[in-house]
């Protein structure tokens, strides 16, 4: 018997197995949603749906209009919360002295991940939509979703930044960098992963949520108009999760399984775009490194 070939003792084995059927489980459990859903959606999934926008006097249905409000959404909200939610916790992990406002700050931000999202809701119809006047708007939809993604963003984030070693830092600053020199060419790529995940989880919040824009961005299928691409953010504008909720309120089950499988492939594709993204910036930086 040696060290490489140790007889594993019997609870070993069982939780090896259970550890192995959770893995499966949550495959075959992913797998059965997505092909249950493709296979009553497929049928809904033609070019006038994915081109138009609906017609109640025509009698058609597309959500052409849906979908761009979902990825103005998207980008808006991306855009304002990943700066914020990085540089908090680059903040709290890299310069901010571990203590009780850390421990509050991180506190905050655990508390803010597990109110309901209807909360978020009514707190942004209220303070972005009147106090800020903006009313039912695609920007106080992005702003709403902002303050619900940041929580995702900063803990992730900050448990990436945890992961790379600390002899790189000390050996950088033994060697003459700056503090910040070293977090941004050293500590922040090696993160890079972890951050690229924050980011993912946050577009995945943001795709699947309906109840906080129901009361913020309104439930508009229209497309922007040509001349106003930006004053867009201004108007009424739902988005594919809006579209599919008010579809299956009025019992079009056909049209919101449609709906259902476009979310899917759309989050794919976001994914796969991101990863790709952080892929070829992290080749990039070890190419220069």
């Amino acid at each position: 018997m040696t060290l490489y070939r140790k007889k594993k003792h019997p609870i070993e084995n069982i939780l090896y197995g259970l550890i192995i059927f959770a893995g499966c489980f949550c495959a075959a459990l992913l797998a059965g949603i997505i092909v249950y859903v493709a296979i009553n959606g497929l049928a809904s999934i033609t070019p006038e749906f994915l081109t138009t926008v609906k017609s109640p006097i025509a009698g058609t249905f597309g959500i052409l209009g849906y979908l761009v409000n979902t990825l103005y959404i998207i980008i808006i909200t991306i855009l304002i919360s990943t700066p914020i939610g990085i540089g908090a916790a680059v903040y709290l992990t890299e310069y901010a002295k571990p203590g009780k406002i850390v421990r509050i700050i991180e506190f905050a931000a655990e508390t803010l991940a597990g109110i309901p999202s209807i909360i978020f809701g009514l707190f942004g119809m209220v303070f972005f939509g009147t106090v800020c006047r903006l009313g039912y708007s695609v920007i106080c939809g992005a702003l709403t979703l902002t303050i619900m993604v940041l929580p995702i963003i900063i803990r992730t984030t900050q448990e990436a930044l945890k992961t790379v070693p600390e002899s790189y830092r000390s050996g950088a600053i033994g060697m003459g960098a700056e503090k910040w020199h070293v977090i941004r060419t050293i500590v922040l790529p090696c993160a890079l992963p972890g951050i690229i995940t924050s980011v993912i989880l946050a577009i995945g919040r943001i795709v699947g949520e309906s109840a906080a824009l129901l009361f913020t961005a309104g439930s508009s299928y229209l497309l922007p108009k040509a001349a106003g691409i930006l004053s867009h953010i201004f108007e009424s504008g739902g988005t594919v999760t809006i579209g599919l909720y008010l579809e299956m309120a009025e019992g079009n089950t056909k049209n919101a399984f449609g709906m259902a499988l476009v979310l899917i492939v759309l989050v794919l594709i976001i994914n796969s775009i991101t990863k790709a993204i952080a892929g070829r910036m992290m080749k990039k930086q070890q190419s220069s490194d």
